[in-house]
């Protein structure tokens, strides 16, 4: 099953929200790691590996917005409260946000860098720059920009986690298996 049911995620579903978590959160690790390390050459060699990696995420987190708009996500059980399901669509939307804002605030840092080093996604091709100003102002504020967006982005994948943990383990409903399998997620309703 690919496409979403009323009941469950597909695995087109599925494997890009694994997919981007993974980078997502490997993007995170790898950011923290390539500012730390005393080599210049083998840090230049990470922020470009962190860079192929954020044009890939952005690319992946659009194609999952997208897929998100043509396919509705499974209803909530019945047994979720009110107010979890007017909060669940606010975080996801701030979860998506941050999958866009973090990456498009990368691409911006490395525009607006006075040392004016192309990207290049996986030694790929050239990805040209943003037109945005070249300054060391500019640079300044997309670096801690860039670093506050990321920082904010883990915090929402912190709680997505712990509430999907909730419901694994407290409330013992379907909602974090439907994301592991369709089979897994089969509820009581219609699909």
């Amino acid at each position: 099953m690919l496409r979403n049911t009323k009941t469950r995620y597909g695995w087109a579903a599925i494997l890009l929200h694994w997919l981007i978590a993974l980078v997502f959160i490997g993007q995170f690790a790898l950011g923290l790691v390539m500012v730390r390390i005393a080599s210049q050459r083998t840090s230049f060699e990470l922020i470009q590996l962190h860079k192929s990696f954020g044009f890939l995420l952005l690319g992946l987190v659009l194609v999952r917005i997208g897929w998100r708009l043509g396919s509705k996500s499974p209803e909530l059980p019945e047994e979720v409260g009110e107010m979890e399901r007017r909060a669940a669509p606010a975080v996801h939307l701030l979860l998506y946000a941050a999958q866009v804002a973090v990456p498009l605030s990368g691409w911006a840092l490395v525009s607006v860098s006075v040392l004016e080093i192309p990207s290049m996604p996986f030694n790929l091709f050239v990805m040209p720059h943003l037109p945005l100003g070249v300054s060391e102002q500019a640079e300044n504020f997309w670096i801690v920009g860039h670093q506050w967006l990321a920082y904010a982005g883990m915090a929402l994948v912190a709680l997505h986690v712990l509430a999907a943990l909730r419901h694994h383990f407290w409330l013992r409903d379907k909602v974090l298996v439907r994301m592991i399998a369709p089979s897994l997620g089969r509820g009581g309703g219609q699909e």
